[in-house]
């Protein structure tokens, strides 16, 4: 196998930039074409958008404006270049939000980092992502594809399955959130089967130090992506394992949380991400994670910016078991019942695994009562605790991370 994915990952810093001279003002025309992209970024002169710096100084766009702009002109907001029917799948995410999918090319560009985890002809990869209504599944499949891998898709859930399957298939490579892998490892041992994993590519969850030394003490060496289902893949680990290097379809700044003003070098900020993706060319797209530049190269030789991962949320959505829960949400879980003052959602670690903890300050006492809302709302299953009116903190708080990254 060769050892990079492509040419462009080892450029020079002068080739970059001038790559992105080309390529950043035809971005900004096509976003200019599209109605919803152009009313948010105004009077602009795409062919004076040729840096970073020059890209900077244009609005930042946020997960609230796509759901504003999908409800004045549905499906995608007019931020698109194409109709629904052009593209072949709709996807919906929380909020709800909806996101158009391509099955050519490797339209999330996964390809890059399944091809840097040693994934390719000969690989079986059970790809552990939701493929209900969300683009995880599809994302990490279309990225199998481009490395020339197998795909065995197994969704989430039905563990004992999963382990009858990747013993009976030999699966080679796990794809999934980072935690979910011990689950099928542990029911495996249970059963008294050996698995073949050898990899794991994982995201949309952290991937702690102690659970990955877990997974290399079982020979399976693992490295995680960061990836949304608006922009496909950001940024990817190698196996130097020295944080993040940032996908070559995407240009990525740390700004000030609540601006758009870009941070020194190292300094902690909000991940805002353009997409040279021509089909849906979001600009200066704010993720709400936090992160940091890492100064010089990876080891690698891989040429391009690197972040520390993924430090936390720059607002107070965060992502449990692989989902985002959103304040909206908790908000919607309180509107349900009039006997709820308010509630607060609580994450944080089992052993290895993400829980959630929802405190709901109400005069109730059966917490049985508010299962089926809170799985409604919220996606996940959880720890109901009630207490007393009055006794949740008086700060604004509604949903509280008590999980370390360190």
């Amino acid at each position: 196998m060769k050892q990079y994915f492509d040419a462009s990952e080892t450029r020079s810093a002068d080739a970059r930039a001038a790559d992105l001279m080309r390529a950043l003002p035809a971005q900004i025309a096509r976003a200019l074409a599209a109605p919803g992209l152009a009313a948010h970024l105004g009077a602009v002169e795409a062919a004076a958008i040729t840096s970073a710096a020059a890209l900077s100084r244009l609005p930042v766009l946020r997960k609230s404006d796509l759901g504003a702009a999908q409800k004045a002109r549905p499906p995608f907001g007019g931020l698109a270049t194409h109709p629904a029917h052009g593209f072949e799948h709709i996807f919906q995410s929380p909020g709800p939000i909806y996101e158009p999918g391509r099955t050519s090319t490797d339209w999330w560009r996964m390809g890059r980092f399944l091809h840097a985890c040693g994934v390719g002809p000969g690989d079986i990869v059970q790809n552990c992502f939701g493929y209900h209504l969300t683009p995880a599944g599809m994302i990490f499949e279309s990225g199998a594809r481009a490395v020339g891998a197998a795909v065995l898709p197994a969704g989430t859930g039905q563990t004992e399955l999963q382990v009858r399957a990747a013993a009976d298939v030999g699966c080679t490579v796990y794809a999934g959130t980072p935690d979910f892998l011990k689950v099928i490892l542990d029911r495996a041992d249970e059963m008294g089967e050996r698995l073949a994993f050898t990899r794991a590519a994982v995201g949309g969850g952290a991937l702690f130090p102690s659970l990955r030394r877990a997974y290399v003490e079982r020979g399976i060496a693992t490295l995680q992506c960061y990836a949304t289902a608006d922009l496909g893949n950001i940024a990817y680990e190698s196996p130097a394992q020295e944080g993040l290097i940032i996908d070559e379809g995407v240009i990525v700044e740390i700004v000030r949380p609540g601006t758009g003003d870009p941070v020194p070098e190292g300094e902690v900020g909000e991940v805002v991400v353009t997409t040279l993706n021509p089909d849906y060319p979001l600009i200066r797209f704010a993720t709400g994670d936090l992160s940091a530049v890492l100064p010089g190269q990876s080891p690698c030789g891989r040429t391009n910016m690197r972040i520390k991962g993924w430090m936390g949320r720059a607002d107070q959505t965060t992502k449990i078991k692989g989902m985002f829960v959103r304040p909206e949400q908790v908000a919607a879980l309180v509107a349900r019942h009039p006997e709820v003052h308010r509630a607060r959602v609580v994450a944080s670690r089992e052993g290895e695994m993400d829980a959630m903890t929802l405190q709901i300050e109400t005069e109730a006492r059966d917490a049985t009562r508010y299962e089926v809302s809170v799985l409604e709302t919220l996606k996940l299953r959880g720890k109901i605790v009630l207490v007393a009116p009055g006794s949740l903190p008086n700060d604004g708080k509604v949903i509280e991370d008590t999980r370390r990254y360190d």
